[in-house]
């Protein structure tokens, strides 16, 4: 894996004459320029205090999108954020196009708000909005404790391509929602990710990211996430929404690209130093922490953390909501458009795993209402294959362990499973035996402060903190000791 452009890019999409970069032909517009031009000072102060902290006069080798052909659509070069050019780009339109699931299947896709659906409509895309600014506010303070210039970069990398994606969905909201819209994108600058009073719509954007452990297994599971979301949103009957999130999914490879090799490095430098101490179990956690790494099955219990809660981010596995949006035409099911059926689920079912009579056992459900469990289920899959690349590590190293994830049902607040206990091989619990076993599964008090000790930042070029690997290859093909973040003098 290697984050990389064609050496001679094409021509170049965006209109960087404007004050807002766009390949919508914003200027021609004026009110929604004005509107945009309105809007882009507070989102620059929200930039300025809930981006990355003590870091905004640095220069960042960042790559900036100058185009939509996925096949050369951005530059890199030394930018300081706050300079960055932010700005609004879709996907190129297909003529043509047609809506291709729900009950308007087949009608040319929409390039207006269909009036009918304008709530459900706004509702989606203030939820996607939301979840953009979130993860920039979870992660504001790692830069002081980066274990590397490397992960230093990626980590502004991902956070100004998530204040990108906060961009596109302001852009729709103001462009086709009218006051209600500006409104909106208003309030997706307001709310504060853990705030008591203003909290971030979605649980998962209201955790700590205390750590870059946590940090990678933020981008491996919640982007994958968010991945899945665009995915869907991405085959939208509405054509602007759809075209804005095929865009933004190219970002996104990125951000798990930086989760998956970010754990997967991990795992490296702890096998590679067991090996060296001539550690052969892994569960000898005081020994492995004497090296100054993080040891495997602390690593597991922030898969299960992780993953638990990300699972929570899909909603209610049987959802009217999810039904409606899907029957109206304006969320699709995960690369809708490869499905071989008939794209509108009238009399189709769908095997869903429930608890009934005090067992978990599947259960056929109409497809239309199980939208949700099959995005569950393509998600699970998708990580499921990441997860076997980290396991080749382990084999690489001769190390008997396997990485996991938990059952479905583990410790879950949201749908089906809410309520429960459950293991993370599936066994049902009383509350009794949950409370003695969890801390076994779970990061407790004292691995979370192992973590944080050993959180010491490394600035100098080519170097890495002694719990993580350096990667295999640099960005965009920079040697080893490129200086990926020039600090203010």
């Amino acid at each position: 894996m290697n984050e990389t452009i064609p050496e001679a890019p094409p021509r170049v999409e965006v209109n960087y004459a404007d004050r807002i970069p766009n390949n919508v032909d914003l200027a021609s517009d004026r009110r929604l320029q004005r509107a945009m031009e309105r809007w882009q000072p507070d989102f620059l102060e929200w930039w300025r205090s809930m981006g990355p902290d003590g870091f905004q006069e640095a220069d960042v080798y960042l790559r900036t999108a100058v185009g939509a052909d996925p096949k050369g659509w951005a530059v890199f070069d030394y930018v300081k954020m706050p300079d960055y050019r932010w700005g609004i780009l879709l996907a190129a339109k297909e003529e043509g196009r047609v809506i291709p699931f729900g009950r308007h299947r087949g009608e040319p896709a929409w390039q207006e708000v269909p009036g009918e659906y304008r709530a459900m409509l706004k509702r989606l895309i203030v939820i996607q909005g939301d979840t953009e600014p979130a993860s920039v506010e979870q992660q504001r303070f790692l830069g002081r404790t980066c274990p590397s210039l490397y992960d230093l970069r990626n980590l502004f990398q991902v956070n100004v391509e998530e204040a990108r994606h906060l961009w596109a969905m302001a852009y729709l909201l103001q462009k086709y929602f009218g006051k209600d819209g500006r409104e909106e994108a208003e309030a997706l600058l307001s709310r504060r990710s853990g705030d008591a009073d203003r909290p971030r719509i979605l649980g998962a954007f209201n955790e700590e990211t205390p750590d870059w452990l946590s940090f990678f297994m933020f981008t491996f599971f919640t982007d994958r996430d968010g991945k899945m979301q665009l995915e869907s949103l991405a085959q939208s009957g509405f054509d602007p929404l759809a075209r804005s999130c095929r865009f933004m999914l190219t970002e996104e490879a990125h951000h798990m690209f930086v989760g998956e090799s970010g754990v997967a490095r991990v795992l490296r430098r702890t096998c590679e130093a067991m090996r060296e101490a001539g550690i052969d179990d892994p569960h000898d956690i005081e020994r492995v922490r004497a090296l100054g790494v993080i040891d495997l099955p602390t690593i597991q219990k922030k898969v299960n953390f992780h993953y638990s809660v990300t699972l929570d981010l899909f909603g209610a596995e049987i959802s009217t909501n999810a039904a409606n949006a899907f029957n109206a035409g304006l969320k699709g099911r995960y690369r809708e458009t490869r499905i071989d059926d008939d794209h509108q689920l009238l009399d189709a079912t769908y095997p869903v795993l429930e608890y009934v009579d005090g067992r978990l056992q599947e259960v056929q459900e109409p497809a239309l209402n199980a939208i949700n469990a099959r995005l569950l289920d393509d998600y699970i899959a998708d990580a499921g294959a990441g997860v076997k690349r980290w396991n080749r590590v382990m084999d690489d190293y001769g190390v008997d362990f396997r990485i996991t994830l938990p059952h479905r049902a583990f410790r879950r607040a949201v749908g089906l499973f809410a309520g429960l206990h459950v293991d993370p091989d599936g066994n049902l619990l009383d509350e009794a035996a949950w409370q003695a076993r969890s801390a076994d599964w779970l990061p407790s008090d004292e691995d979370n402060a192992y973590l944080l000790g050993l959180m010491e930042p490394v600035f100098e070029p080519g170097k890495y903190a002694g719990w993580i690997a350096p990667p295999k290859s640099g960005i965009n093909r920079k040697p080893g000791d490129f200086e990926y973040v020039i600090m203010e003098a």
